[in-house]
């Protein structure tokens, strides 16, 4: 077999290295693959001549040389050069011919069945051969850069949508924020077994930072809801983990968000057209619910107390040892409409089901006389957290 897969080789790279497309098809299986990575997959005899084809269509001067084979039962690892003028009267893989001279090295990863490649796997330089047909630009020049810059000030961005790592916030709780500017909290629970519960999820481009700061507390064992409006569901879906919610709330994380009781007329005339914007960018979209938690219930060490008003099935979660509550969106540390911080309010009435409701379950999260309280957004109520819930409730 190690004699049979060598010889094979190199049957097959002496015919690439003749352009002769009969040669190149009669060393393939009916049901060979061809995987040229990043670029093109070919399948069987056909699918390998067309490719072929196409290359030497667009370097009509396509020369390759074989520099070392190794073999080892039915598999042959082959090292090639190549060069080349993409000058051709055809495109190569979409992209049009440029006249630039390319010169590229490669390994092969062939696979071999009775005589005949069953697989192949091909490791050209693509990043080479980008440069030296001028679609990226030269290693070292002040082009490339240029586009360094500007790629690592999108990554900057990126990484600012996407949220911070895990930052401490009590024993064996952590919060995670995103969005722009970061005002979305999402709190990561460790559990018993070890792992951690997600408590919110925040905005879609939150996913990957809450992932990772789960990953290092030993991955995500669940996500339960504080609600389900799109910028607290919107990381759900891209999680991975089975998602909880109270069961007045299941309907709005499967369907929309809560939108369909939104009401825009009731924020300021600047901030109507931007919101139903920042939902859509902000939603994950309806996420299925593996589960439901109610009243008195044990979330990792927390009390699940539910609070209805901002969202039918909205819940906090209470920890009785040290008074610790994170309350989601029961009250709101900033105006979501200019993205100023104070005192704790009532959510404004346009994302309310029912804000008079919602200031009785303020009052009910007040008669818990929480140590601190984590909101959704935002920093935390700490001081004499009860007062001023009350106040908030007070306030019109």
């Amino acid at each position: 077999m190690a004699a049979d897969a060598r010889q094979v080789a190199e049957t097959y790279f002496a015919a690439i290295g003749a352009r002769d497309l009969d040669g190149i098809a009669s060393c393939w299986a009916p049901d060979g693959v061809d995987n040229i990575v990043g670029q093109a997959e070919a399948h069987g005899p056909d699918g390998v001549r067309t490719y072929f084809a196409e290359l030497f269509d667009a370097v009509p001067d396509f020369a390759l040389a074989v520099d070392d084979v190794l073999a080892d039962g039915d598999r042959a690892a082959v090292l090639w050069h190549a060069e080349g003028t993409f000058a051709g009267d055809a495109s190569y893989q979409g992209i049009a011919p440029t006249g630039g001279r390319v010169s590229l090295t490669g390994l092969d990863l062939v696979r071999v069945r009775d005589g005949l490649i069953v697989r192949n796997d091909a490791f050209p330089d693509g990043i080479g051969f980008a440069r030296q047909i001028g679609m990226l630009p030269a290693q070292g020049s002040g082009a490339e850069a240029k586009v360094l810059r500007a790629f690592n000030a999108r990554t900057r961005v990126a990484r600012g949508l996407a949220g911070s790592g895990a930052e401490p916030v009590a024993d064996g709780v952590w919060r995670v924020r995103g969005g722009v500017p970061r005002e979305m909290n999402v709190y990561l629970i460790e559990d018993d077994g070890g792992g951690v519960t997600v408590f919110d999820a925040g905005v879609k481009s939150m996913a990957g930072a809450i992932a990772a700061a789960a990953s290092a507390l030993g991955g995500i064992n669940r996500v339960v809801l504080g609600h389900a409006h799109v910028d607290h569901r919107g990381a759900a879906p891209g999680l991975g983990a089975p998602v909880f919610c109270h069961a007045d709330e299941r309907h709005d994380a499967e369907g929309d968000g809560g939108l369909h009781y939104f009401d825009f007329s009731k924020l300021r005339p600047y901030a109507r057209p931007v919101f139903p914007y920042l939902l859509r960018f902000w939603d994950g979209g309806p996420v299925p619910v593996a589960g439901t938690v109610g009243e008195g219930e044990d979330v990792s060490g927390f009390r699940v107390v539910h609070l209805p008003g901002h969202a039918p099935g909205l819940i906090a979660l209470y920890r009785e040892r040290d008074g610790l509550a994170l309350t989601t969106d029961c009250f709101y540390a900033l105006d979501p409409q200019t993205g100023i911080h104070g005192k704790p309010r009532v959510a404004p009435a346009a994302f309310n089901l029912d804000t008079e409701q919602a200031r009785a379950s303020i009052r009910k999260l007040a008669g818990l006389t929480p140590s601190a309280a984590w909101p959704g957004h935002a920093e935390p109520l700490t001081g004499d957290v009860a007062a001023q819930l009350e106040r908030a409730a007070a306030t019109t």
